[in-house]
């Protein structure tokens, strides 16, 4: 029986060019960001478990991968065995943001007073793996600390949309709302306090169950007076974009907000602003996040206000256009003789000063095999180079 050789379920390779097409849109995001003004910063992929379960992840902390603890703590917790937990004392990151919070309460003394970071790495959550649902996948963030003005939301609004635009996706749209919004809605239906997570986490599903379903499960969890109020709103829910929000939309684009009075975002760490970026036709989510001045204040003991804003990554590249093939050419030595090989090194440094990537093979008997394979890594021309060779003269390389 052959063996399973393939990655880890909800884990992946990826070919030659796949990831240059990942690099490429990574480096376009990241020169978006960097233009306006916000600076890349690194996290470890492992956080003090104790940390990343602290309450400051919502649902995502469920899914934190695990990581036992070694020798001599392991026996010792073995032994013990109170909780499974107690066999582990770190975990990988599920996200970018308690990571984040952790490193400027540790760093803040050599960070500007208004921090803007960018963040991108992949991250881990031990869920079941599906079509668009990964294990590990990456996160694009950008996270302002330390301005609580509305600013700083203006600024990740702004930066967003021209980092979707610089990838050609220039009909995204973030819908925005506000958590304050959602309080005094809730209040309104007779919501009591300690149920407002709960309430919010069911309205949250309105995209997948719809208004029925939504009011089918307010209905069970909180009574007929809390779902009857939510069914008449539902069934008109007022777009005019309320005061509280006036200032963002006056300095975003045109056209590129919309209000949505039933966004919840179902993270209970968000204090303000939430918004989530969809783009027409794809149905889902392409990107989301919000106002959590809550967080920082968990490490630090002084609260400081903090907004971000996360791209998804893996939904983005299935939606960018293949990327052209690289400027990769290939010099085919006719023989691997001393005097072919220094001529064909030199000719490749040249190559290489004037910005191409360059490929050095000797000739097999069956060139056109190893062309064939080299243009489906992205390679498109190609020269020969024997011991008189004084000139290249390039080939497109084509089937």
């Amino acid at each position: 029986m052959a063996k399973d050789i393939n990655p880890p379920r909800g884990m992946r390779d990826f070919l030659p060019l796949e990831k240059a097409k990942r690099e490429s849109i990574l480096g376009a995001i990241r020169g978006v960001y960097s233009s306006f003004g916000f600076q890349e910063v690194e996290t470890p992929s492992l956080e003090n478990l104790e940390r990343l379960t602290s309450g400051q992840g919502g649902d995502n902390e469920k899914l934190a991968y695990r990581v036992m603890k070694r020798g001599a703590e392991l026996d010792s917790a073995l032994e013990e065995m109170s909780s499974v937990d107690a066999l582990a004392d770190l975990g990988l990151r599920f996200d970018l943001t308690v990571p984040l919070t952790r490193f400027y309460a540790t760093n803040r003394n050599e960070l500007p007073s208004v921090f803007k970071a960018i963040q991108m790495g992949p991250v881990w959550r031990a869920e079941r793996p599906q079509k668009g649902r990964y294990r590990q996948f990456m996160q694009c963030d950008i996270d302002i600390i330390g301005d609580g003005s509305v600013l700083a939301e203006i600024e990740l609004l702004n930066a967003s949309l021209a980092a979707l635009d610089a990838l050609g996706l220039n009909k995204a749209v973030i819908r925005i709302n506000h958590r304050e919004l959602l309080t005094s809605l809730l209040d309104g239906f007779g919501v009591k306090e300690e149920d407002r997570s709960s309430a919010m986490i069911i309205i949250d599903k309105l995209d997948k169950i719809e208004a029925t379903g939504v009011v089918t499960e307010l209905r069970e969890r909180l009574g007929d007076a809390v779902a009857d109020k939510a069914s008449a709103w539902l069934s008109k829910a007022d777009t005019t974009v309320p005061e509280i929000l006036d200032p963002i939309f006056s300095a975003v684009s045109e056209g590129r907000l919309r209000f949505d009075p039933t966004l919840v975002r179902g993270m209970g760490y968000y204090t303000g602003t939430i918004f989530e970026i969809e783009l027409p036709g794809t149905g889902s989510a392409i990107g989301g996040g919000g106002r959590y001045d809550g967080m920082v204040g968990k490490w630090l003991g002084t609260d400081v206000p903090a907004v971000g804003i996360s791209i998804g990554f893996e939904r983005v590249i299935e939606l960018v256009e293949t990327q052209g093939k690289s400027a990769g050419v290939v010099l085919v030595l006719e023989d691997s003789s001393l005097e072919v090989i220094n001529k064909a090194v030199a000719f490749q440094k040249q190559l290489i000063a004037s910005g191409k990537a360059v490929r050095l093979e000797i000739k097999p008997k069956k060139l056109n095999v190893l062309l064939d394979s080299l243009m489906a890594n992205g390679f498109s021309e190609f020269a020969l180079v024997g011991a008189e060779t004084v000139e290249l003269s390039f080939k497109a390389i084509s089937n």
